[in-house]
């Protein structure tokens, strides 16, 4: 197994017992984003065309070499002079471009912040510095994270899946999940506004971690939602997931929101046994409900059949290890997590975006104006694609106060009610009393790139069994669990209680120690045999 390929903790340990130089991680690194990721995305660039384009992954936005070799060398100073650098030392990771980084352009995936460089690191990224990480680079997005499939970023070519470069990574998180998947970094750092960390996690067959809100500081993070995003890891494995996130969680005085709850050690917490944990299965979470603007009905579709059984087996395999599977758990609100997504989320976005006007920062136009007004109206014209314009124009249309009642507070009600839904199931003195929710991650697979992009509606209901998480600030983690018949990953969610992320990973990581030997666990991205 080659060095990039290897574990964040494998990783670390090596660095930390010197047997091998954080600058030669580094390097190896860098060698596999040559091989495999090909140009990175840039604006106004034109889309994969040419056969070699089509076939790599794009994950990047900025490969920040310098940056991380000057990171890499201190590393390894630290370690030469006897000082621990922390545990994640000499480990290469990238960050989704949507946190800051002093020194280095912070671009959302929008034209509008293409030449806008960062003034102050975010928190999240400091902490990944604090314990020794080193960032190789920014990975490409949604536009300002709109979107599940990645295919919205202003900076093309966009992300395309390591398992098949002819379908998408998922969204928002697609470019922190491929470069993950391809071993272009142990560790990514991602958000979660509606599903943005477990939808391309699942897509990509990598583990990616949802925390409870408030349990990682969202400062430094160029904000969608304000009341939905979750900063929080990306890696190929429970542990390393379990390192990152002990290294960002906590408690952040720049940021109002983040919890004053104690950080516990997430790696001791590993190994315990499941038995007798109850793990809850629910109808709710094996079919989407959607609106049909033909008939003006609700209606129903079940998920893919192999992903329905995939989740079965793992119950199955849960089970083994003697946790008890709790059958038909209600929760009647989760048809609802989508059309509540859509009105809170657009509100929030559209206070987002009006800081982006072409006067403080960022990007400005060129053709003259007469006044502010049109300043304004033609700078966010030419910069903003189409996403941003789109949930702009709702989250204003859904705020006016002519329909503030009728959407905004009624989405509000909405979210209270789906929040009620979980605390019923995971109530301690309740008739369910679960200590976890066993749900599909994705209602199918990876679709092909432009097979759902420009329809909104239908793009967004492919998180319907992500969203409620979101709504009800509870933690959920993703995780792989096998392939489909075309050999694309199918991806599992554990949902628990407010900071119940120790037990989700137990869960995890038991049901990686019961499935290590399992043939599907040697499946490696084909693009990395192709081109090593």
């Amino acid at each position: 197994m080659k060095i990039c390929d290897l574990p964040a903790y494998s990783i670390a340990d090596l660095v930390r017992t010197r047997q091998i130089s954080a600058v030669e991680v580094l390097e190896k690194t860098l060698e596999r984003v040559q091989s495999v990721d090909g140009r990175p995305g840039e604006v106004d660039a034109s889309e994969a065309q040419s056969e070699e384009d089509l076939n790599r992954i794009h994950a990047f936005t900025l490969v920040t070499e310098e940056h991380a070799r000057t990171k890499a060398e201190k590393i390894d100073q630290m370690v030469k002079a006897g000082e621990d650098p922390g545990p994640l030392a000499g480990v290469p990771y990238t960050a989704k471009d949507i946190f800051t980084v002093k020194g280095i352009p912070a671009t959302a995936g929008s034209k509008i912040l293409s030449n806008y460089v960062a003034p102050y690191t975010s928190t999240v990224v400091e902490r990944m510095d604090e314990v020794g990480a080193v960032m190789i680079g920014k990975v490409n997005l949604d536009e300002f994270t709109y979107g599940s499939s990645s295919e919205s970023s202003a900076f093309k070519p966009v992300p395309r899946n390591p398992w098949d470069t002819s379908r998408v990574t998922g969204g928002s998180s697609g470019g922190s999940a491929a470069a993950v998947a391809a071993g272009e970094g142990a560790i990514s750092l991602g958000t979660d506004t509606g599903g943005s960390i477990r939808h391309p996690a699942s897509f990509c067959g990598v583990v990616g971690l949802k925390p409870t809100y408030g349990r990682v500081s969202r400062y430094g993070l160029i904000a969608f939602g304000s009341s939905l995003d979750c900063p929080g890891p990306l890696a190929r494995n429970v542990t390393d997931i379990a390192l990152a996130l002990k290294a960002i969680a906590g408690q952040d005085p720049r940021d109002n929101t983040a919890a004053m709850v104690p950080v516990p050690d997430y790696l001791a917490e590993l190994e315990k046994d499941i038995r007798g944990l109850r793990i809850g299965l629910s109808e709710e979470f094996f079919r989407v409900t959607y609106f049909d603007t033909n008939t003006v009905e609700l209606k129903e579709n079940p998920i893919d059949e192999e992903i329905h059984s995939a989740i079965l087996s793992v119950a199955g395999f849960l089970a083994q290890l003697g946790a008890d599977i709790v059958i038909d758990v209600p929760l009647p609100y989760t048809k609802y997590g989508v059309p509540t997504y859509f009105v809170i989320s657009r509100v929030e976005a559209s206070s987002n975006l009006l800081r982006y006007d072409g006067v403080k920062y960022g990007y400005r136009t060129e053709e003259p104006f007469t006044d502010l007004r049109e300043l304004y109206r033609t700078t966010r014209g030419e910069a903003f694609g189409v996403e941003p314009k789109l949930r702009m124009l709702m989250g204003i249309y859904l705020s006016a106060a002519q329909f503030d009642k009728g959407y905004y507070q009624q989405a509000l009600k909405a979210r209270a009610l789906i929040r009620s839904d979980f605390d019923t199931i995971f109530d301690p003195k309740g008739k369910y009393r679960l200590d976890a929710l066993l749900t599909p991650t994705t209602p199918s697979t990876a679709f092909p790139i432009g097979s759902v992009y420009g329809d909104s509606v239908i793009m967004q209901y492919s998180d319907q069994l992500t969203a409620t998480t979101n709504h009800a600030g509870i933690p959920g983690l993703s995780i792989p669990v096998g392939f489909d018949k075309e050999g694309l990953p199918i991806g599992a969610q554990f949902l628990g209680p407010d900071y119940s992320e120790g037990l989700l990973l137990r869960l995890g990581r038991a049901f990686e120690k019961l499935t290590e030997n399992e043939d599907w666990r040697k499946e490696r991205p084909p693009l990395l045999s192709d081109n090593e």
